[in-house]
């Protein structure tokens, strides 16, 4: 019986036991977003710096301008070797509205399921329940050999669900200390299906924006007006209306320039998993496909760039009528951008795409919510390697390297600040209602995950 096969079958003994810690640390309400639960996102925070002090860890609360970092370390069996990082949230999203749970959000119960039970609890998932995954591993590793096979530090922070703002703060205080790992282990995402597991190779950034548009100086009587003044809201819909052309492709000039082309063995991977798009977008009420109509699915949501108006304003919108020519209108436009795009140099191309088409009596003002870059994860790199032998030996099939259509700034800003890749596998699903109301984690993904780490451990230590 190997070392490892020794500790899947210690945690395998004591699956109630991982349920059960997982439970308490689900019941303390750590919402980062309202201040009422400052304290318990520091209650949960104190909860696992005992968790790892328990299993061998130096651990304490680190302080920030915000909800407190914990930080730990273990210095392994030697003390050298392999230092490995792992990173995770404690922090979940608000819970509302209550009334669309099953059961109360803070209270986790197990419910059936199509893959038998899941737990159902706000932070179920995300990222409570993948946190536990690899801290039971590192429990069972502590059980049976008394430490992790290698140097292991761990971050979990509390600030994710609203932006990690002061996460760059902390990294530059501790970037000496942060910078010796190798690599930066995260459980943050999902498997391809229950039954393949994915290493996320690549992440969207993300340029969000705001535009202003105004023309005259108040709002005018359409009767009187009408036919002569300019309206900002036709104005502004007509330039947002120009983006695309009728096959998705985005009009800004240079927006592409910067977008590399998939690897033929990417595409064919990619190919192969035979992703049914009408499944997928049925599943949310709709049929025809958008965007870039020339390229594949999967390689539209991984690997392509997107502008999307996420919100338009102006004039009145109550009830009833009032015949009004607007002097402002508004719209929130986000681009998600891929590696190898510059999110400065888009936003200036984007600038330059609404100035060419304002009239002489328009002003545009642009206001800019977050520019953040694609990241691209060395997929032949040694860490990648190491897991995929890990989860082909936990799930009996290879781990489909898939991109990451949302935007992890926390993956840049360590890649920024302390010059770390990140190896991204996780355990939850698409159906999982992340930040939604009744989110869950099926318990064989739970298990899986833990085991999965149990492996990934070994396998980095060796890497």
């Amino acid at each position: 019986m190997t070392t490892v096969d020794t500790i899947l079958a210690h945690a395998a003994a004591r699956r109630d036991a991982s349920r059960a810690r997982w439970f308490e640390w689900l019941r303390i309400p750590s919402v980062s977003a309202q201040p009422q639960h400052a304290p318990d996102c520091r209650r949960a925070a104190e909860w696992m710096a005992e968790q790892l002090r328990a299993i061998g860890f130096t651990a304490e609360l680190k302080d920030t301008a915000g909800h407190p970092v914990v930080l730990g370390h273990h210095p392994g069996p030697t003390g050298g070797g392999r230092h490995l990082l792992f990173y995770g949230h404690y922090d979940v999203q608000p819970a509302e509205p209550l009334e669309l749970w099953t059961s109360p959000p803070f209270e986790p119960v197990l419910v059936d399921g199509p893959h038998g039970q899941r737990a159902v609890a706000r932070g179920a998932v995300d990222d409570k329940g993948q946190v536990m995954t690899w801290l039971e591993a590192l429990r069972f590793w502590h059980d049976t050999q008394g430490g992790p096979p290698c140097r292991v530090t761990v971050m979990v922070e509390g600030e994710e669900e609203t932006g990690s703002k002061n996460l760059p703060d902390f990294l530059d205080a501790h970037a000496d200390a942060l910078r010796d790992a190798d690599v930066v282990v995260i459980s943050d995402s999902n498997m391809w299906n229950l039954d393949t597991p994915s290493i996320v190779t690549s992440v969207r950034g993300l340029l969000y924006t705001q535009l202003d548009i105004t023309a005259a100086n108040k709002d005018l009587h359409s009767g009187l007006y009408g036919g002569s003044a300019l309206n900002p809201i036709n104005l502004i819909t007509r330039i947002l209306g120009d983006l695309k052309d009728d096959t998705g492709e985005i009009l800004i000039r240079g927006f592409y320039d910067d977008v590399p082309e998939l690897s033929a063995a990417q595409r064919a991977q990619w190919d192969a998993l035979q992703f049914d798009e009408g499944a997928f977008l049925g599943g949310v009420g709709l049929s025809v496909p958008s965007g870039e109509i020339t390229r594949a699915p999967l390689e539209r949501l991984w690997a392509r760039p997107t502008v999307d108006v996420n919100g338009i304003w102006g004039g009145y919108t109550g009830e009833g009528a009032k015949t009004v020519i607007p002097s402002t209108a508004h719209a929130k436009v986000s681009f998600r951008l891929v590696a190898g795009q510059s999110a400065t140099k888009v936003l200036a191309g984007f600038r330059d795409f609404i100035v060419a088409r304002l009239p002489d009596d328009a002003q545009v003002k642009i206001q800019v919510f977050s520019l953040g870059e694609g990241l691209q994860i060395p997929a032949d790199s040694p860490f990648v390697r190491a897991a995929q032998v890990a989860l082909t030996a936990e799930f009996g099939k290879p781990a489909v390297l898939q991109g990451g259509g949302g935007s992890l700034p926390v993956v840049g800003q360590i890649k920024e600040i302390i010059g770390l890749d990140c190896l991204l596998v996780g355990f939850g699903l698409d159906d999982d209602q992340v930040h939604s109301p009744n989110e869950k984690f099926d318990l064989v993904c739970f298990e899986r995950g833990i085991d999965s780490h149990i492996r990934l451990l070994a396998a980095l230590a060796e890497a």
